[in-house]
């Protein structure tokens, strides 16, 4: 028979395992975006003083580093949780703070890096910064800082003179790896905006990289279902112990040679099973005839 201190023990070995295996699905979840890194403007080229957000995928804390000035300081202040992680926001942002970011999680993977030009010049070419997916229409607009309206464009690709905009947009259709370069374009009057990478990422590249579970409320789905599915058992596990338990008392009463003893124990026995359950009381009727 088990004694309620070794009950108690059990209950909290099979509560120690849940929590490990909720505990390791939340750590999965956090790591299928952990080097995710976006940006808000979506934009490679950005103007002086304008204010640009990052977005950390999958970490609680977003420390992004810049290539050549090391960790951004005013995330320490601005640093935010989102649905899906953290950002943190640089409010004005700088020509010298042109180059590549990412951010490092707590286990040492490195995020994609982005790369970011900040331009003080009047002309800019609005060009994804992260890259775009093989089959997507992408398009890139020319504008001019100092006035809002639409203006005739040039553009061009690895210095090459490619096409003329009237309204200042060129869109690609259909992008494929081949329309990957180096972008820039120009405004008459105006002048000519700084050079950007087009970069496109290949669909087999990117299911590839796909991981095996797609939704970040996926695991807590399954830590739901396996809590649920625990406690039943352990409700049935408790239930069926007590009920042999009773059993077990019962039937040791009716060894042979108790006398008028064991006789009155047994009567004691099946009034007390009387009020337990039927299958137990069934039991002991059955051993108390064989008995007689």
């Amino acid at each position: 028979m088990f004694s309620p201190q070794q009950d108690n023990m059990e209950v909290t070995a099979l509560c120690i395992k849940l929590l490990m295996i909720v505990m390791l699905l939340c750590e999965n979840d956090q790591k299928v975006d952990a080097a995710s890194l976006h940006i808000d403007p979506n934009r490679e080229q950005l103007i002086e003083y304008e204010s640009l957000t990052f977005y950390c995928e999958g970490v609680s804390y977003c420390e992004v580093v810049h290539e050549l000035k090391g960790k951004i300081s005013s995330c320490n202040k601005t640093n935010r949780r989102t649905s899906s992680g953290s950002s943190c926001t640089v409010t004005n942002i700088y020509t010298d703070d042109s180059g590549e970011y990412w951010f490092q999680t707590e286990g040492g993977e490195k995020s994609y890096s982005v790369n970011i030009t900040v331009t003080s010049g009047s002309v800019i070419l609005e060009i994804p910064a992260l890259p775009v997916m093989e089959g997507e229409a992408v398009t890139l607009t020319c504008r001019n800082k100092t006035t809002s309206s639409q203006t005739s464009a040039d553009f061009y690709k690895d210095g090459v003179f490619i096409s003329n905009s009237s309204t200042g947009n060129m869109i690609i259709h259909n992008v494929s790896t081949s329309d990957e370069g180096l972008y820039k374009c120009s405004i008459s009057g105006a002048g000519e905006s700084a050079e950007s990478r087009l970069t496109v990422r290949s669909r087999e590249s990117h299911d590839q990289r796909l991981p095996d579970i797609t939704s970040p409320s996926t695991p807590w789905i399954i830590a739901t279902v396996l809590l649920v599915i625990l406690l039943l058992v352990l409700g049935l596990y408790r239930f069926v112990k007590d009920d042999w338990n009773k059993v077990v008392f019962y039937l040791s009463a009716l060894r042979p040679g108790s006398g008028s003893t064991g006789n009155q124990t047994v009567s004691e026995s099946v009034d007390s099973a009387a009020t337990s359950t039927p299958a137990t009381y069934a039991v002991v009727i059955k051993k108390k005839k064989r008995a007689r």
